[in-house]
């Protein structure tokens, strides 16, 4: 049996697909399960046995229609039995269309039903504390009656070498062994995802001032100038827990270095997605525009909780659309004051580090 799985978009998104794909091999343990991602996401997917071939999805796929439709050809000569497709947008309906796989499944969408032999219902609000992020990609499964237990946790793998050099690069910054280490999401993968960097060092110095801990950041060295100002505005007393310099040179070194914290505290995204798939606990702040319900997985209230501006502030969401809060972000963030959320914080470092 040949099965595809599709899902073009960002690295965490592409993390928790690979949990179709983890759940294909328990149920298949023979079949071939490839999956369809974008270039930029493959390190999330490096070492995972659960996946025989990845297929890139790149920026000529995107940008020339000759190109797409190559890739249409290259998947319908594979003959796949199954395809699954998580992304279900117009560069994934065309693949699929070309595909001529035997079953297809995507999300019940207006319009574009006649592509899948299976459509999903795209349920509005989540069931369990898994999150709608997490339920969503499952529930595309359930057309398949696989007769297993379902793990809806997303993994990550890491070798040996890369945990033996995550360890020397702690050991090269002297980092403190006697203290817990803390990895703090700094910034969001764009602005609108970001918060207030002044909001920011205040929620680091709610950290230091509440626990005895090594404090590392999370930024890339084009970000260094968002970074450095987030430190300035600490504290002293701050300053001298964060290891500011200990830094991965790319997105696998993260991912070791992040095996080797304890917890994670910051703005939604890909790190905080490769910190829950190691099983670290998580405190999210989310971004005025984005749906908590999506991106709040395995929310239990000790090990994994996040906050939201409308948990506070709901008079500031009346009758406004996804669209009208991306256009107000920024000045929405501006009411997003660290003090809302500072006992909160302490709440979750009393549980997951002292």
């Amino acid at each position: 049996m040949k099965i595809l799985v599709i899902q073009q978009k960002m690295i965490g998104d592409v993390l928790i697909s690979s949990i179709i794909c983890n759940n294909l091999r328990t149920a298949y343990p023979d079949a071939q399960i490839d999956y369809l991602v974008y270039a930029s996401t493959t390190p999330v997917l490096e070492g995972n046995p659960n996946i025989d071939n990845i297929i890139l999805f790149e920026e000529r796929h995107r940008k020339s229609k000759k190109e797409l439709l190559n890739l249409g050809f290259q998947i319908r000569n594979e003959k796949y039995d199954i395809l699954i497709d998580a992304y279900s947008k117009l560069e994934s309906w065309i693949l699929v269309f070309l595909s001529n796989a035997k079953r297809k499944i995507s999300y019940k969408k207006p319009g574009r039903n006649f592509l899948y032999t299976n459509n999903v219902p795209f349920e509005p609000f989540p069931k369990t504390n898994l999150g709608l992020a997490i339920e969503r990609r499952l529930s595309l499964l359930e057309p398949l009656d696989l007769k297993i237990n379902i793990d809806p946790i997303p993994k990550l793998f890491i070798s040996e070498k890369e945990n033996h050099d995550a360890l020397a690069l702690f050991e090269k910054h002297q980092v403190r062994k006697d203290r817990k280490t803390i990895m703090i999401s700094l910034l969001g993968s764009e602005k609108l995802k970001t918060y207030p960097l002044g909001f920011m060092s205040k929620v680091v110095d709610y950290i230091a001032d509440n626990a005895d801990v090594n404090i590392l950041f999370n930024y890339f060295p084009k970000q260094l100038e968002d970074a450095k100002a987030v430190l300035n505005a600490c504290k002293p007393s701050t300053q001298q827990k964060i290891y500011f310099d200990l830094l991965g040179s790319d997105l696998r070194s993260f991912i070791a270095i992040m095996n080797q914290c304890d917890v994670i505290i910051g703005n939604d995204g890909g790190a905080i997605n490769m910190a829950k798939a190691l099983e670290k606990p998580s405190f999210i702040i989310f971004s005025p525009w984005i749906e908590k319900k999506i991106w709040a997985t395995f929310e239990d209230g000790i090990h994994h909780l996040s906050v939201h501006l409308k948990d506070y502030r709901s008079d500031l969401f009346a009758n406004k659309s996804e669209k009208m809060l991306k256009k107000e972000s920024l000045s929405l963030y501006q009411e997003f004051k660290p003090e809302y959320f500072e006992n909160q914080i302490k709440s979750f470092l009393e549980k997951n580090i002292n």
